[in-house]
């Protein structure tokens, strides 16, 4: 074969070239919105266990340690709500509430702790893994309160009347078709339990 007509099949043209280029991109600007929305929604069907975690973390603290404990949510950068759980030994005349008590804190054991040997340290954890507030919206019931109390028998103390009953994640519209709204409703028991806040009774996955 001629030389000539060899260096015609060595490579591409630039012709070809600007075709595969143009695929390229084409996959590139179809896929991309693709895979963000898909992590999105994996981070969305996630948030409710993220939470779903503090809570049953402050009810076995306070039963495994014969304590008090919280559970206490802060709002972060991204509009979502970091969580901690401290624990409070109460003593006579000295009850462990949201205005008295010496609480733990995350540098700090709690006054009269009786493991001096491996004090109890608060656990925080930051929500900044979960979607912005844009995408997954959270709502506290009753408005305005920030977190819960569990008793050292695990279930949550009533006395204090600002305590979170419910905690709901409602996904963006652009999210809907994938990850579902859900909600943590937080009874008297201390036991959380999912619960779909769309639905109604008598369905099961309906919010009591």
């Amino acid at each position: 074969m001629h030389p000539l007509t060899r260096s015609r099949y060595a490579g591409f043209t630039l012709v070809e070239l600007m075709v595969a280029i143009a695929i390229m991109g084409t996959l590139l600007a179809v896929g991309i919105p693709n895979m963000t929305t898909w992590v999105l929604s994996n981070k969305a069907r996630g948030a409710s266990e993220f939470y779903a975690e503090g809570l049953a973390t402050a009810r076995r603290e306070a039963v495994t340690r014969n304590a008090a404990s919280r559970f206490v949510l802060s709002p972060n950068a991204n509009g979502q709500l970091d969580w901690q759980v401290d624990v409070c030994f109460p003593v006579p005349g000295t009850p462990c509430s949201a205005d008295s008590g010496s609480w733990s804190t995350v540098a700090a054991a709690a006054d009269n702790d009786p493991n001096a040997a491996a004090p109890f340290k608060s656990i925080f954890r930051a929500a900044s893994a979960l979607p912005h507030a844009d995408a997954l919206v959270p709502t506290l019931q009753p408005e305005g309160s920030t977190g819960v109390y569990f008793t050292a028998l695990g279930w949550v103390d009533t006395s204090d009347p600002q305590r979170l009953t419910r905690l709901t994640l409602t996904p963006a519209a652009s999210l809907r078709n994938g990850v579902p709204t859900v909600a943590l409703a937080i009874p008297l028991a201390g036991v959380a339990a999912k619960c779909n806040p769309d639905v109604a009774a008598p369905d099961s996955r309906a919010c009591p």
